[in-house]
């Protein structure tokens, strides 16, 4: 979450060159095992290399990920597909625990009126339950606490929505925990069981007496209004002399206004909408995560309205500028 401007600028930039260069051995065999390809971007950090680093220490000991990080060849394999194993763990879990979460909230009759999120059970894994906190935030967008039971103690972690400080709010709650810690936007806490109950309806207070209602209603910042005509190979590589993206940088998002489906927009993977879509008679396809929800909108004969990111698919060495679709109206 750190700001990709400045120093951090920099370091990314040149830390992407000795990724695609000269890896070390336990990253390039970690890349050859997901089948990474192409030049890796700071988004193949994030949502790639950098969660199955990470899932060792969630799902059993770090120490998995310093052994890849400082392996010599004959072990990087080895370490690398312990990685990968946890991370299929770690997706399992965290699929399992955010279905059982959302059938909490969308089961309890008082959640629409509240003004946080606050949720818990005791089997629910430690080690993702921050990424569960983030995914219910997608859904409801509220400050979001998880709670699972470790210890004897409740340990929880919360997540907040952009522009409201959920460090600050949960201070006001500390004569009801045991510890607590973060920034505005992560905390982590703990709490007796028999505090549960009351640290959550304080914290409901809080927030709802300090947090403006304009920040519970998401909004997505466009950065320019353009047609699938303007998208050339030359329009899409002068965007990518401003990477590498991330906070402080963000990818440009754009929107397009009245477009139609070809008919041939549909519904992939679990939950996923891919887009084909045009307007005057210029062609573009997309994808829209988790928006399989929205494919009667596309499919109704009606003109609508999309805003998106562009990125590069290449499959059988062939390259393709794609949409990756943020919301649909």
């Amino acid at each position: 979450m750190m700001p990709l401007t400045g120093e951090n600028r920099v370091l990314a930039y040149y830390g992407l060159q000795k990724l695609n260069q000269n890896p070390s051995e336990g990253l390039k065999a970690l890349i050859e095992l997901n089948l990474l390809r192409k030049a890796i971007t700071i988004a193949d950090v994030v949502f790639i290399l950098g969660p199955r680093i990470n899932a060792a220490g969630r799902m059993d000991d770090a120490r998995h990920a310093v052994k890849l990080l400082i392996s010599e060849t004959e072990h990087a394999s080895s370490h690398a597909e312990v990685l990968n194993r946890h991370n299929r763990d770690r997706k399992d879990y965290d699929m399992t625990i955010t279905l059982e979460a959302k059938s909490m909230l969308e089961n309890d009759p008082l959640q629409l009126q509240r003004k946080t999120t606050v949720l818990f059970k005791n089997d629910w894994h430690k080690g993702v339950i921050g990424i569960v906190a983030s995914r219910l935030i997608d859904t409801w967008y509220r400050p979001t606490i998880i709670f699972t039971e470790s210890n004897g103690v409740l340990a929880g972690s919360a997540r907040s929505i952009p522009g409201f400080d959920i460090h600050e709010a949960i201070h006001s709650c500390s004569d009801l925990l045991e510890q607590y810690g973060g920034h505005m936007f992560a905390a982590g806490l703990t709490l007796k069981p028999e505090n549960f109950e009351a640290f959550k309806e304080r914290f409901e207070e809080v927030v709802s007496s300090t947090i403006d209602e304009r920040l519970l209603t998401p909004e997505i910042e466009i950065n320019g209004v353009i047609d699938f005509a303007d998208i050339t190979p030359k329009f899409y590589n002068i965007l990518n002399q401003f990477a590498p993206f991330g906070p402080g940088n963000m990818r440009p998002v754009f929107a397009t206004y009245g477009v139609n489906d070809t008919s041939w927009s549909k519904i992939v993977g679990d939950d996923h909408l891919k887009f084909f879509v045009e307007k005057n008679q210029a062609k573009l396809s997309g994808v829209g995560w988790n928006m399989s929800g929205q494919l009667g909108r596309v499919k109704d004969s009606t003109p609508f309205d999309l805003c998106y990111t562009l990125d590069e698919n290449e499959w059988n060495g062939k390259k393709r500028i794609e949409m990756i679709v943020k919301d649909i109206r």
